[in-house]
């Protein structure tokens, strides 16, 4: 399977709490909620797209209990995000859960980048990743990540955790698709590029 992460971003960068106040306040974090007024209906077509490619979905701590806590209450067999979250198998990375409860889901045990590199070599199509930031890291560390989603809001916020941190490994990217929803979000889809190539605009004095 390819490993495909989707993160929603501001234009500086932050992926911290999209969804809702009390999302994740940690470091203090009170913008939660940033997402909230750009949802249109390019966006539902996008995200319906892409989640009927998933065969497995990868999830962090929090990431999973924030998605445990809401989408098995959608029963809506229509919906094309409930409907394969409830059904699809779901592998959770945590150093502190001791189970999950969630139909389909499995803690992955021992080291995480041993363990989703063992799942990327299982047949299907997509393992997909959403949100996710600190398991983000580990992957990205790795250079796990077949395929990076970002959305990206014309928001600036001036702090929060971002995608990209400091310490991030140098790697170029391979620009896929980009398009635009009616409320300024831009989608871009990046595949793995390879090392960053660095130059010079100045011209050599003979």
């Amino acid at each position: 399977m390819r490993l495909t992460a989707t993160t929603f971003l501001t234009l500086d960068g932050v992926m911290q709490a999209p969804g809702g106040p009390d999302e994740d306040r940690s470091d203090g974090f009170e913008h939660g909620g940033w997402s909230f007024p750009f949802p249109d209906e390019d966006f539902g077509r996008l995200v319906g797209a892409w989640f009927e490619q998933a065969d497995a979905f990868l999830l962090g701590r929090r990431t999973y209990e924030i998605f445990a806590a809401f989408w098995p209450q959608v029963t809506d067999q229509t919906d094309p995000v409930a409907t394969r979250l409830n059904r699809l198998p779901k592998y959770v990375a945590s150093r502190t859960l001791e189970s999950v409860s969630w139909r389909g889901a499995e803690l992955l045990r021992g080291d995480v980048a041993e363990q989703v590199a063992g799942l990327k070599e299982q047949p299907g199509r997509e393992l997909q990743v959403h949100g996710s930031g600190g398991l983000l890291q580990t992957l990205m560390a790795h250079d796990l990540v077949d395929e990076h989603r970002l959305f990206i809001y014309p928001v600036v916020l001036g702090s929060g955790r971002r995608l990209f941190r400091e310490g991030a490994p140098p790697r170029s990217l391979k620009l896929l698709d980009t398009t635009t929803t009616s409320t300024g979000v831009v989608v871009a889809t990046y595949a793995r590029g390879g090392p960053v190539v660095t130059g010079s605009f100045t011209v050599d004095e003979p």
